[in-house]
């Protein structure tokens, strides 16, 4: 599906839509156990794959509304009677990985071309370490994979700089094994905030488990040296459900969008504070000199049309806001650096190296090296643009579009099913001119 946005002025107020990370962690969190009601999860093609999932492994997921009940497995996932196919869900493909190594049969997990070309080499090494099977069927660390044959648990070292959902895998599989696991990392680790956000639902599903970092109890995901779950847990929430906060991956793509085109100002609810690392929108919107406030308590952020100044921001932990941070960075005045950004190349696509080139496209001055990504700000030209197949790079363009001088086509840009399928509807009820086929 092709979509064409033409300049608009935005205005009114809108919701964001409920966290995918949250959303993930939730599902296989209540199959783990012997089921949860999960509370407004996020209904996508990514997270529907993770309820797929926990069904091959022998448990149900049925929708009641907007909320989603999950029979459990009970800790001992079944052998598959399929292929578990991931679709184009990297989340689901890495935490199920560990699942399917405790279960005494062989598991084959597939996905999309997209998917079948993203690393998983250090999830199986670190699972092999364990004792699991765990291959790639064309030996070159990517799916379609081979796991099974069941852990116990044990120490096991994994690299952090590649994915952090490795480290939730290890760990979410690892409070059903017998001994637990100690995860030991092996480089620093990227991404940080989304090991706070499993480390925390796994507290909200009555599982211990904890990062290790030297003498200091207190240390955070961030400053880490490793992590560790004790063995014979159970999962299971107070009083049977989870609530699933919003999502501020998603959100910040209606931020951007009124800190450069809402007048009037805009408003986003369910902005409540969470693990999210992706919250930091906010203050690089401050830094920029947007007109934004957020009132945690309420959970509602307004953000104005402003002039906006360049920046430099390191996304290490925050990969997904990269697209975000380039289109503003082409709106705004001067030059945004957009540095730690290597493992970003990683993703559905090489997010870097295509907003270099879709940015270029709509006639800004862009720079790609391999660690950043360099934008020289000025404004932006109505251009037919690729969605590479990718969500965030969809949605991030669609916005570009919105302030960009002429129309702007985004090819592909049914893929925002992945995380947050009302976008385009969100964004015309806003007040954006979107043009979809009938």
């Amino acid at each position: 599906m092709d979509v064409t946005i033409s300049p608009s002025r935005l205005g009114g107020t809108a919701r964001a839509p409920p966290s995918k990370s949250y959303t993930h962690r939730a599902i296989l969190a209540a199959g783990y156990g012997d089921g949860a009601v999960v509370r407004n999860p996020l209904d996508s093609a990514d997270t529907r794959a993770t309820a797929r999932a926990v069904e091959a492994f022998g448990g149900a997921a049925t929708w009641t509304g907007d909320d989603l009940e999950i029979d459990g497995f009970g800790g001992r996932p079944a052998t598959p009677d399929d292929v578990v196919d991931c679709g184009n869900s990297g989340t689901t493909m890495r935490l199920t990985t560990a699942t399917a190594a405790l279960a005494g049969g062989l598991t084959v997990l597939t996905g999309d071309d997209s998917l079948r070309s993203r690393p998983q080499g250090p999830l199986l090494a670190a699972l092999t370490e364990l004792g699991a099977r765990a291959e790639s069927t064309r030996g070159d660390g990517q799916a379609p994979l081979v796991v099974g044959g069941g852990i116990d648990g044990d120490a096991v070292s994994v690299r952090g700089d590649v994915s952090s959902q490795y480290v939730t895998a290890l760990l979410m599989a690892g409070a059903v094994t017998d001994r637990g696991v100690e995860v030991e990392l092996t480089t620093d680790l990227k991404s940080a905030p989304y090991v706070d956000i499993t480390l925390g639902l796994l507290a909200d599903f009555g599982v211990d488990a904890e990062a290790v970092g030297g003498d200091d109890s207190e240390v955070g995901a961030a400053g880490a040296d490793g992590f560790r779950v004790a063995g014979g847990q159970s999962y299971a929430p107070d009083g049977g459900d989870y609530a699933v906060p919003g999502d501020f991956s998603s959100m910040s793509y209606l931020l951007a969008a009124g800190a450069l085109a809402a007048d009037d100002g805009l408003v986003v609810e369910g902005a409540f504070p969470s693990a999210q690392g992706d919250a930091a929108i906010v203050d690089v919107l401050k830094r920029m000199g947007a007109d934004v406030a957020w009132d945690r308590e309420a959970g509602r952020v307004r953000v104005a049309a402003s002039s906006l100044e360049g920046v430099e921001v390191g996304v290490a932990d925050t990969p997904d806001l990269l697209p975000t941070i380039a289109v503003l960075g082409a709106a705004a005045d001067g030059t945004t650096r957009i540095t730690d950004c290597e493992h970003v190349r990683l993703k559905e696509t090489d997010r870097v190296a295509a907003m270099a080139t879709e940015l270029d496209r709509m006639g800004v001055d862009v720079e790609e090296r391999t660690d950043e990504l360099v934008v020289d700000g000025g404004g932006l030209e109505g251009a037919t643009v690729s969605g590479h197949a990718d969500h965030r790079i969809v949605m991030a363009l669609s916005v570009a579009g919105v302030v960009a001088d002429g129309e702007t086509t985004v090819a592909g840009a049914d893929h925002v099913d992945v995380s947050f399928p009302a976008f385009f509807e969100t964004l015309s009820a806003l007040g954006a001119a979107v043009e979809r086929p009938s």
